[in-house]
């Protein structure tokens, strides 16, 4: 399913792409074949993989209907040889199916989220600027943050922002946001950054924001960032065909764990490098938000049981 293009007054879909060169090295070898990109974004890596190997098709998918609408854009002068699709990790397999794919040659995951999402105040995703309690990547369905707040108890929201934040202080900083929530004084981004910074104070840690473990937990349960990477890492195990290649770029700790239990932890797989690669200086010097990319790739083995690969 193509997006419609973007209209004059919606502003471009702006996201620059980490570790370009390493991502087109790891599926240097592949001269024919499919790869998916799971992570369209605004088709960075999809437009270098494409460039760089002529005689490869590209299917990019990505549940940010805006996303979409930018990689349809951006790929449109490669014609045949790439397609754009909106769905969710966990709806790709259902996609290649409807194309007759049982087996790909390649898939690719960028798992940050992307420089238009994090900016954007109508998303929701930042404390800096005013916006609605959303952080929907696609805001076309789901429940909102605002949702998730009202629904869960203290001690479920308190339990988000713990486990998928990392924040020791979730307890209080649950307890202040629902007292917030009861006061009528939770309705946009900055009164949940106040409500954080009334339980743990305005101190900044490393120059990091009091908000942003909060904020990234919200964001992660809002969008199912767990199970939906999760049903990637299946896919890719279930799809990729024996001698194909699969790279994983991760951005936090979480992320970066589940990929390399999949990767270096299952014998399925064969890590083509002993550590993940990380970004050059220079590249963390020009896009500051790839300094904590790690990059993981590795080559599909073939099954070791008596079960055979699905058709291609």
């Amino acid at each position: 399913m193509m997006a419609a293009a973007r209209s004059d007054s919606e502003p471009p879909f702006v996201h620059t792409s980490v570790m370009p060169g390493e991502v087109v090295a790891a599926f240097g070898e592949l001269t024919s074949g499919v790869i998916v990109d799971a992570t369209a974004g605004g088709a960075g890596h999809s437009s270098a993989l494409l460039r760089a190997l002529p005689g490869v098709r590209l299917l990019a998918f990505d549940r940010d209907p805006r996303a979409v609408a930018a990689a349809t854009a951006a790929l449109a002068p490669f014609g045949e040889r790439a397609e754009v699709v909106h769905a969710a990790f966990s709806e790709i397999g259902d996609r290649l199916d409807e194309r007759g794919l049982g087996r790909v040659d390649g898939l690719l995951a960028d798992l940050g989220v992307s420089s238009e999402q994090l900016t954007d105040p109508e998303r929701g995703m930042s404390f800096r600027v005013p916006g609605p309690l959303d952080m929907r990547m696609d805001p076309t369905r789901g429940e909102t943050a605002r949702e998730l707040i009202e629904r869960v108890s203290q001690e479920e929201l308190a339990d988000i922002i713990f486990e998928l934040g990392d924040e020791r202080a979730s307890r209080r900083i649950a307890r202040c946001i629902k007292q917030a929530l009861a006061a009528d004084r939770l309705g946009d981004t900055l009164d949940l950054r106040r409500a954080v910074v009334r339980a743990v104070g305005p101190r900044r840690v490393g120059g990091v924001d009091p908000a942003t473990r909060t904020f990234q937990a919200l964001r992660v349960a809002v969008n199912g960032e767990v199970p939906e990477l999760r049903a990637l890492l299946t896919l890719a195990r279930g799809r990729v065909r024996s001698g194909g290649l699969c790279a994983f770029i991760s951005f936090h700790s979480t992320e970066d764990r589940a990929v390399k239990r999949e990767l270096v932890g299952r014998n399925e797989w064969e890590p083509l490098t002993k550590k993940p690669q990380v970004p050059s200086e220079l590249e963390v010097e020009q896009n500051l938000r790839s300094r904590s990319a790690k990059l993981r790739t590795a080559r599909r083995l073939p099954p070791s049981g008596p079960g055979e690969e699905p058709p291609a």
